[in-house]
């Protein structure tokens, strides 16, 4: 029998394939973890393009955990969720040196000890996340989300080069001669302080808007719906814990994050072990005098118990846990002159002040502009155009105008605030504003211009009349070309508008003509929150819907009617009788019924009233039903479902890995029942 040449070729390429995507994610760990490159960029480059050049000749052999498969997903319609098996506690805040030490002191009298040690690490202003890797391979990623529910954000995880595939867990490291089972590694996804610049300046260049700060940048990428745009931007991460961890004992916090830094997984090179908190004290005034030259975002110091077995005696309260504190650094704050007072009317028609300043440089950006936020500031404030003014960062991201430089400038007379700052007409359609407490509101709602994109944004939102296909970029681009000017020109869309303009072919022309035609099925509850009238949720939707039955009704109803219906207080009845008297809006819903035909009638059956004024916690994962759902069976028999465990509360629903919510309520003697309790009582 013949060598056959073909099968030794193949043979070849196959081992060529291993060893090249073993070398890569070497090369990847040296580069991203260790800061340590063997070789140089185009050499890297060399090695990748041989291996997608195999794996091209070679498709069967291609494999998830491929260097080369990092992107290669579709976009997805929507990110589903993911129950972590530990909770990802937030972190109580310090803001300065004594509420540390009390912090400690606390701390020591609870573990009956008079030292502790500590472990310190820079406190990343990113978006927090969950890495899951079964048997040494990623196979799960998610953002913390509530602490307890994520989003499933495994994609755009993966094309996070600094991120490893396959972790580096060597023999001695197995169980039982196995690699783990399950792994969950934590941390901060970032964007450094010099990409972050760069990719700013290839958006203005492009004519896309600038991102505001490196955090935003981080989280808007992480959540993008199409892995591409993800895998673009330039992403990092630092590790700082594990959630589940099997097979693995260590001792302290510091032994896990060497652990997780041999696997191959990016962990800060600042964080230091200190022997108590007045060390730990003195490493957060060395983090404040570097955080300057530092090439990323941080706000503070996180200062974590470093002994395992006495984190787990200290525990956790709420969703913190007692064995960890963040001292946040202090607003950076710089002096500059108040040129004028302009007007901004936001998605809500809320019109909001805003500080026109000199150009000053506060913390590494440039502020020109500050919200002002509403009158009332203004005149606690005390200023006036041509002032010196204090201006800091909230939270180190949001420009804020705090007060006058009174040592430069002082006021000697009665402050008289001005009356011609707010305008009587809409600056931007010229509809009446009227004021509810300290905010004033534009009026004309449904065709005001400032109010469009959030309007539109919110009209076709999952929760309104879910018309998919219109995310954010669809709309401000269908917006530019001249097809949207309020909601109603939605049901004017044609298909043929559609596939003359950039990115839209047949097929998703078709679907979002598609997803209009069903939208116009939609509810009436779903009909009157859409139209993001202030004061009106979902649940005063609801409300609306049941007790008027139609949206003619609703819309000749009195302030007065209004009033009388449990539930709806004076501003949200006011604000719903001024939203149907404006002009502008009554247009738009003309408008809406000649393509609506009719406009749907209330379909919410009358509730129950076997649960009337119980109320309700869920907590956990249920068996058969999802808590949304779970929701939705109680509140149709009359009952309420709050977030948090009080006295109040008559049942906690709980579920599997219910977490410091079942707590909670075995600590107040609330009755807590599963999910067939539930049932049992639903069917009393």
């Amino acid at each position: 029998m013949g060598i056959d040449i073909k099968d030794i070729i193949e043979k070849d390429a196959i081992d060529e394939i291993a060893s090249l995507r073993v070398l890569i994610e070497r090369h990847n760990y040296n580069y991203y973890v260790l800061d340590a490159p063997e070789i140089t960029d185009g050499e890297y480059d060399r090695l990748f393009r041989r291996l997608e050049e195999l794996e091209q000749k070679f498709p069967e052999h291609i494999n998830a955990l491929s260097p080369t498969q990092r992107v290669g997903h579709e976009p997805v319609r929507t990110f589903g969720t993911v129950a972590h098996t530990m909770p990802m506690l937030s972190l109580k805040n310090a803001f300065n040196d004594e509420e540390v030490r009390e912090f400690d002191m606390r701390l020591k009298k609870l573990l009956e000890t008079d030292r502790i040690e500590y472990i310190c690490e820079p406190k990343m202003d990113g978006l927090a996340v969950s890495l899951v890797y079964g048997d040494g391979e990623f196979y799960r990623g998610s953002t913390r989300g509530d602490g307890y529910v994520g989003e499933d954000v495994t994609t755009n995880l993966k094309t996070i080069r600094s991120i490893p595939l396959r972790l580096n867990i060597e023999g001695e490291k197995r169980v039982d001669g196995e690699v783990a089972p399950v792994i969950e590694a934590r941390g901060e996804v970032y964007i450094s302080l010099e990409s972050f610049d760069k990719l700013n300046e290839e958006r203005i260049a492009a004519n896309e808007p600038p991102f505001a700060n490196p955090r935003n940048a981080a989280a808007g990428s992480m959540r993008q719906l199409d892995p591409q745009i993800t895998a673009q931007r330039p992403l990092n991460i630092f590790c700082y814990g594990v959630g589940r961890l099997d097979g693995f004992d260590f001792k302290t916090h510091y032994e896990t994050l060497m652990a997780l830094k041999e696997w191959g997984l990016r962990v800060n090179p600042l964080t230091e072990v200190v022997s108590d908190i007045e060390e730990a004290l003195k490493y957060y005034k060395k983090l404040s005098e570097i955080r300057d030259i530092l090439d990323y975002e941080i706000d503070g110091m996180v200062i974590k118990v470093n002994d395992l077995r006495t984190q787990e005696r200290a525990g956790a309260i709420a969703r913190s846990p007692r064995w960890a504190i963040a001292q946040k650094f202090p607003p950076r704050q710089e002096e500059t002159r108040l040129i004028d007072i302009l007007i901004s009317v936001g998605r809500t028609g809320a019109l909001t002040p805003v500080a026109k300043l000199e150009p000053v440089v506060v913390g590494g950006v440039t502020v020109q502009n500050a919200s002002l936020h509403n009158m009332d500031e203004i005149e606690r404030l005390r200023i006036l155009k041509g002032d010196i003014v204090v201006i800091e960062r909230a939270g180190d991201v949001i420009p804020k105008v705090v007060g006058l430089l009174k040592e430069k400038y002082g006021k000697e007379n009665p402050y008289i605030i001005p009356k011609d700052i707010m305008p009587s007409k809409c600056p931007e359609c010229g509809a009446a504003v009227v004021r509810t407490g300290a905010i004033y509101f534009c009026t004309g709602g449904l065709s005001c211009p400032a109010q469009l994109k959030g309007s539109i944004e919110h009209f076709v939102s999952k929760t309104a009349l879910d018309i998919d296909g219109m995310g954010e970029r669809n709309v401000v681009q269908l917006i530019e070309e001249g097809l949207l000017r309020d909601i109603s020109d939605i049901y004017e869309l044609k298909k043929d508008d559609l596939t003359t303009l950039d990115r839209w072919g047949e097929k998703s022309a078709e679907n979002l003509i598609l997803a209009i035609e069903e939208s116009k099925k939609s509810t009436l509850p779903r009909l009157i929150y859409a139209f993001g009238i202030k004061g009106v949720g979902e649940a005063t939707a609801k409300t609306l819907a049941e007790n008027f039955g139609r949206l003619d009704a609703l819309m000749e109803a009195t302030e007065e009617t209004i009033i009388d219906i449990k539930d709806i207080g004076t501003e949200t009845a006011r604000s719903l009788v001024e939203f149907f008297a404006e002009e502008h809006n009554l247009a738009v819903i003309e408008r809406l019924r000649v393509h609506f035909g009719s406009f749907p009638v209330s379909d919410i059956k009358e509730r129950g009233t076997k649960l009337t004024e119980k109320r309700f916690v869920l907590t956990g994962t249920l068996p058969t039903i999802t808590r949304t759902e779970a929701k939705a069976l109680i509140e149709a028999e009359g009952g309420k479902v709050s977030s948090s465990v009080s006295k109040k509360t008559d049942y906690v629903v709980a579920g599997a890995e219910a977490g410091s919510k079942l707590e909670k309520a075995e600590r107040l003697g609330v009755t807590v029942i599963d999910e067939a309790g539930l049932m049992e009582l639903l069917q009393e």
